[in-house]
């Protein structure tokens, strides 16, 4: 499931254009573009890519982590961890988890072959906080692949961001929210922060099988 969804969010995290040129206002409008610049950056840096592969890093840093409540997302992973967690160690840790989703993302991103992705038609978001926004991953040969972006309005700047990609009915969020909540009661926040960061220093490489790192 691991390696179907790195590919899923190769083909959708690849929401991109340039950060300025993209409106927040609209969260259907928002993926679509920020989907159709990326692909295009990335096409058109192929080869520099390859003489370099973590040259994605900086793709996504730029381009979709605008796009990206990495904050929001931080906190999910937590959970019930939350209440107990020291400000301090907080702090530290979401800087960390932005640049292991950006690692994350990079990764992935080298499934990229010109996949064609299908959209949703944009549905009405009054009075919604929240909204899954629907797409296919079509590839020559295989069944599309269901994709939903779940995407939320912050309160305060009334601005839409993803925060979670739900792949064939799984969530990546809750997958990994899984997998660290037992790490944190054991072993302490400050002990996945630190595994977090050796796994966001990773160097991204191309090869027949990839994963999201663990």
């Amino acid at each position: 499931m691991k390696k179907l969804s790195g590919l899923l969010i190769g083909a959708l995290l690849s929401i991109q254009v340039f950060a300025s040129e993209v409106s927040k206002e609209n969260p259907y409008q928002m993926i679509e573009e920020v989907a159709d610049i990326t692909f295009k950056r990335v096409a058109s840096s192929q080869s520099d890519i390859r003489a370099n592969p973590n040259l994605l890093k900086d793709v996504v840093r730029e381009e979709l982590i605008p796009y990206v409540d990495y904050r929001y997302a931080a906190l999910k992973v937590l959970g019930t961890n939350l209440k107990k967690i020291d400000k301090k160690d907080l702090n530290e840790f979401i800087p960390v988890f932005k640049e292991y989703l950006i690692t994350s993302y990079g990764q992935v991103f080298t499934m990229y072959n010109n996949q064609e992705v299908k959209f949703e038609p944009a549905k009405s978001t009054a009075n919604k906080k929240i909204v899954a926004v629907q797409t296919l991953v079509i590839e020559p040969g295989r069944e599309p692949i269901s994709i939903a972006f779940k995407v939320r309005k912050n309160r305060k700047t009334n601005e839409w961001r993803a925060f979670d990609m739900i792949a064939e009915g799984v969530s990546l969020l809750d997958s990994k929210q899984a997998e660290l909540s037992s790490l944190v009661r054991q072993k302490g926040l400050p002990y996945v922060t630190k595994l977090l960061k050796e796994k966001s220093l990773q160097d991204i490489s191309y090869s027949n099988s990839v994963e999201l790192p663990n």
